[in-house]
Formats: structure tokens, C-alpha cells, sequence
């Protein structure tokens, strides 16, 4: 009998007709139905969280999740069975965050939202372009030449971290010891407050849990010289929200870009959203697993016999 795979229209998949697999397509916003409770595969990808926690209650015969999220928190908090395999979506999303980060960095280190508010004036303003300085004293107006500090070195920043050395930036990676990753100085996270005094650009890459609550607050801003930027595309649980408010109304730097809040979506009432020098996207800068149906794949393969299980957690 083929094993049957669940899998959410929130996401269009190219997958192979073959007879081991019955791919099921369910509705992401509601419960599985009853006739598929047989499944052995269930793949987790933008459902509600209490949809997860009634699949891991209602899957008795569940063997194999595949989330295509970086990490597993969602599915391991739904309390699936320990004997059932989790696997990951690392690497899927290295490319897609690694791209908005940039374009968040270029658009406040080049003062976008300028040119934009210049724009609607009609007016050709001379203060942002036509013989500007490439590094003026009270910005910073270009990676070239800049000190990016990257918190949180895992996977996704190894592959951004190239990118912005492409574009002449000098890079050190932050994570829970010091070394060497992928070819780039790394200092330990209980060091992070001695160099950045010296940091242009600050991303936060950081995940969620216990020693990352809030760890970009008031110390790390008060720190940060006056012309850097912050950029996260971590996790809104490792920012300080208020802190952040507070440093951007005093000019304690001159500006941020957030991918994801604490709250999401972010209410209507958030102060954030008048924040000065603030731009917030929706949690865009991921949701677009590059090479998902190979990742599925390979590890439906594995259930069967054939090879390791990729991304297992």
C-alpha cells in the first residue's frame, strides 16, 4: 500500500507519480479530515499552530514530519509522539533571507525612503545624490568599507556573509563560541559588546528561545555608535521592541529594518508602525523554500530505506 503524504495548499509542489507515495493535498487553515488520519507523512508548512498540535494528536500512525522551516519549534511544541521522525527545512530558506536582508541593509544604508519622500515632492534633491561623500562622518551610507556584525552565524548568515564581502563589507559573525565559519572570524556572543562599538551594520540572524529573549535591548543600542543601522530577519523574540522605539526617537541610531515582530501579524496599535526610520516587511523574507519537493523526496526515501534523513532533528 502507498504511503500517504499530507500535504498543505499552501504550497504548490512539482513532486513524481510514483506508486510508493499517495500525495494528498489538505486545506492549511482547517483540521485533516477524518479519512486521511491513516497518513504516515505530514508535512507542516504555514498551518496555524493549533492545527499542528490537532494533527500530532489525531496522526496516530504518523512516522515522518517534514517541516520546511529552518527549525522544528512548531512541530516539536505540537507534541508529536518522540518516536516520530522530525526533519527540517535548512538551507531551503539560505538564499531567500539572505536576499531581503540585503535589500534591507542597501535600503537604509542608501537612504531609499529618502529618495522616495524626495520623489513625491518632485524634487530632485542634491543632499542625497551628485557628489556625496562615500563614507560622511554621521552615517553610513554604503557596505563598502563597513563593519557588519552578524548575530547568530548558523547556516543562513554563512551564506549572506559572502554576499556582503562581495559588496566590500567587512564581516564578523556572533554565535555561542568563537572560532572560524566558513572562512569568517566569529566571536562569542559574551564578547559581542566589545566590539560593537565599532559595528556599522548590525543583523540580527538570531533563533528563538531561552538565552535569545531580547537580546537586542538597550545595552546593545546605547552601544552601537550613532551611525549604525540594525536590520532583523532573526526572530522578533530576540528583539527588544520597546528598547528599539526608544533608540530610534532619541537618535541613538539612525535607523532599523525588521522582518518579523514578537507578534505577528503586528497589531494596527503598535507604536512600531510610527517608529522614525523603521522599515518593517511582513516575515517576507523567507517563505519561499527553494528545492522543497527535493527535500520531501529525499527524506520519504529515507522512510522507505534508501539513505539518511536530511535535516533530522
Amino acid at each position: 500500500m502507498a504511503t500517504k503524504v499530507l500535504i498543505p495548499d499552501s504550497i504548490d509542489l512539482d513532486l513524481p507519480d510514483d506508486d510508493r507515495w499517495q500525495f494528498i493535498t489538505t486545506k492549511t487553515d482547517e483540521p485533516i479530515p477524518e479519512e486521511h488520519l491513516d497518513a504516515e507523512v505530514y508535512v507542516q508548512w504555514m498551518q496555524p499552530q493549533n492545527l499542528v498540535e490537532d494533527a500530532a494528536k489525531r496522526l496516530t500512525d504518523v512516522k515522518l514530519v517534514q517541516t520546511f522551516m529552518a527549525g522544528v519549534d512548531a512541530v516539536k511544541k505540537a507534541g508529536f509522539s518522540d518516536d516520530v521522525i522530525l526533519t527540517n527545512g535548512v538551507h531551503l530558506h539560505d538564499a531567500t533571507v539572505s536576499e531581503h536582508t540585503i535589500a534591507l541593509t542597501l535600503y537604509l544604508l542608501r537612504r531609499l525612503d529618502e529618495s522616495v519622500r524626495q520623489q513625491e515632492k518632485k524634487n530632485w534633491s542634491r543632499e542625497l545624490g551628485e557628489g556625496q561623500p562615500l563614507h560622511p562622518e554621521d552615517r553610513v551610507t554604503t557596505l563598502i568599507g563597513a563593519n557588519v556584525l552578524v548575530w547568530g552565524f548558523g547556516q543562513i548568515s554563512q551564506h549572506l556573509a559572502p554576499i556582503l564581502k562581495a559588496l566590500g563589507a567587512n564581516v564578523t559573525g556572533v554565535a555561542s563560541t568563537a572560532g572560524e565559519r566558513a572562512g569568517f572570524p566569529v566571536i562569542a556572543t559574551e564578547d559581542v559588546h566589545d566590539h560593537l562599538a565599532d559595528t556599522d551594520v548590525l543583523i540580527s540572524v538570531l533563533p528563538a528561545n531561552d538565552s535569545t529573549k531580547d537580546l537586542l535591548n538597550a545595552d546593545v543600542f546605547a552601544a552601537l555608535p550613532k551611525r549604525a543601522v540594525v536590520v532583523n530577519v532573526g526572530r522578533g523574540h530576540a528583539l527588544n521592541e520597546d528598547d528599539l522605539l526608544r533608540a530610534l526617537e532619541s537618535g541613538e541610531i539612525v535607523g532599523a529594518a525588521i522582518d518579523v515582530t514578537k507578534q505577528m501579524p503586528l497589531p494596527a496599535e503598535s507604536p512600531l508602525w510610527g517608529a522614525p526610520n523603521l522599515l518593517i516587511t511582513p516575515h517576507a523574507a523567507g517563505g519561499r523554500p527553494v528545492g522543497a519537493e527535493d527535500r520531501l523526496l529525499a527524506n520519504l526515501e529515507a522512510l522507505d530505506g534508501n539513505g539518511d534523513f536530511v535535516g533530522k532533528r
